[in-house]
């Protein structure tokens, strides 16, 4: 297949320093695209509103949005956990769309996709609310993606498990036996995916071969996640 063509795409790349926003800096610049990689805290209000009027045209919003999981037992779960994961993937990711999206309609031309996780496709111990999060990013996704899909606005999500990447997967984690051992058990593949791999595949769905997906959830996981 050939490489996804991303010449004179504008796209919007948030939380650019942290979990894959680095490889998708330097995939989507490799393949022509005009990189605006925002580093800011999206934890205020107005801070995704702000983000996208600085930005300018894009014709791409990249929602890379990412905080370490807590591991705490359900009845552990406090009120301020669920608070800190909602407030760091949730929240800006709907101010984010709801910044962007009018002018993407405006023009019919846009494209939208989520670096989600696959957590919210197959249970995981200890991970209630950060499940419970990447969950509800992935059914906000599904609704806006059908309803501005006749609007040539695409927006998709990949759920992903098993990538490498700093956030989640670190050297030194990578480096356990436990670790090892866990690829091996409950990853089909058998490895972690590459994280250009994963960004050769968000290029894909952002470029303009892909037209015809609406509100799609694209695991990527090696196959740990239900298909």
């Amino acid at each position: 297949m050939a490489m996804p063509d991303l010449a004179g795409k504008r796209v919007l790349i948030t939380q650019a320093d942290a979990f894959m926003g680095p490889v998708l800096c330097s995939v989507f610049a490799e393949l022509g695209a005009d990189v605006v990689a925002d580093i800011r805290s999206l934890l205020a209000p107005e801070a995704a509103a702000a983000a996208v009027r600085e930005a300018g045209h894009i014709d791409v919003l990249l929602l890379n949005l990412a905080v370490p999981a807590p591991t705490t037992s359900a009845v552990d779960a406090t009120d301020a956990e669920w608070a800190h994961v909602f407030g760091h993937m949730v929240d800006p990711m709907a101010r984010l769309v709801r910044a962007a999206l009018p002018d993407m309609v405006a023009r019919r031309a846009g494209k939208i996709l989520l670096m989600g996780s696959a957590s919210a496709l197959r249970g995981m111990k200890r991970a209630s609310s950060y499940s419970a999060a990447r969950g509800a990013q992935l059914a906000y996704i599904q609704a806006v993606g059908v309803e501005v899909a006749q609007h040539n606005v695409q927006v998709n999500a990949i759920a992903q498990n098993f990538v490498d990447n700093p956030t989640y997967f670190p050297p030194e984690v990578q480096a356990l036996p436990a670790f090892q051992e866990r690829l091996r058990r409950e990853v089909p593949l058998g490895r972690l995916v590459a994280p250009r791999e994963d960004a050769l595949f968000a290029a894909f769905l952002c470029s303009d071969a892909t037209g015809c997906f609406v509100g799609q959830v694209f695991p990527v996981c090696g196959g740990w996640a239900p298909r």
